[in-house]
């Protein structure tokens, strides 16, 4: 399936024009040797109740395409935008609505973190729930970057978008290029760093809470420079992931509303990439 954004044109076209020894998919689950095609053994965007290797096949009208990803992303970035904007213009952070704007910051955060369990926990997506996990996702990250640009370096804010853009396309290269190949095992390595990251931060929140002011010392001096980093690659892998899951259901003919999935997880994960840039790109400029 073609799509008209020249970005991912050639990403989402038919895989019978690609070249010799590109990646293809095999929704009937086996390839021409009769082994197992891209860890799936049927369509897994099949109809459950009765379905043959074919079932999961839709018509254009129903069917996602590149395109519908393409603007449901926009879509939810761009409203991770807009309250990001408001929230640094309405929401200062001098020092006589610091603390205001802080705990709004950290409501807006939590909300948001509520919203994309709810989502994530829901069979099918919901995109009042997506674009209200955005809204708030914004005011946080609105607030949290006037704070960086205000207290450590002017420009830090526009450094980071930058730098997520840069890894963003880093990443799209080598999948595209099939550099990385993004399988079962991929998936598990990552889902396996990630857990092991994330209960790293939740014990640094833990020894800050209990009179370790530093915590583990993950957000300052070389550790917390490695720490960011590791961040980024984990925001990488699931990047590389987010578009798997992309190809598979245009490959698939996975339903149209699945666009709206694909766009919250792209979303998080350039969300998760710009705070871990923002984070390495303070501890360098904190330390100049």
């Amino acid at each position: 399936m073609k799509s008209s954004n020249p970005v991912f044109s050639r990403w989402g076209a038919t895989r019978d024009a690609a070249p010799a020894g590109a990646h293809t998919r095999h929704p009937v689950g086996v390839t021409a040797g009769g082994g197992p095609a891209d860890d799936y053994l049927t369509n897994p965007y099949a109809p459950a109740a009765g379905a043959g290797p074919d079932a999961g096949a839709r018509t254009a009208g129903t069917a996602i395409t590149m395109d519908d990803v393409v603007v449901r992303t926009a879509t939810t970035l761009g409203t991770v935008v807009l309250t990001a904007v408001l929230s640094w213009l309405l929401l200062p952070v001098d020092e006589a609505n610091i603390g205001r704007s802080y705990g709004i910051a950290v409501g807006a955060a939590l909300i948001a973190f509520v919203l994309s369990l709810v989502q994530a926990f829901r069979r099918a997506p919901a995109p009042a729930l997506i674009l209200g996990y955005a809204a708030f996702e914004g005011v946080f990250l609105g607030v949290i970057s006037s704070a960086t640009s205000t207290y450590i370096a002017p420009g830090v804010v526009v450094q980071a978008v930058l730098g997520t853009f840069a890894v963003s396309a880093g990443v799209l290269i080598a999948y595209r290029m099939r550099w990385i190949r993004v399988d079962r095992r991929f998936a598990g390595f990552v889902a396996s760093a990630a857990t092991g990251f994330l209960l790293l931060l939740a014990a640094d929140l833990l020894f800050s809470a209990f009179g370790a002011g530093n915590g583990l010392g993950f957000h300052s001096g070389g550790l917390g420079i490695l720490f960011g980093v590791i961040g980024i690659l984990l925001g990488a892998a699931f990047l590389a992931l987010d578009f798997r899951q992309v190809e598979d259901a245009v490959a698939y003919g996975a339903p149209r509303e699945e666009a709206w999935l694909a766009a919250f997880g792209l979303t998080m994960t350039l969300v998760w990439i710009y705070l871990q840039v923002l984070q390495v790109l303070s501890i360098l400029n904190s330390d100049n």
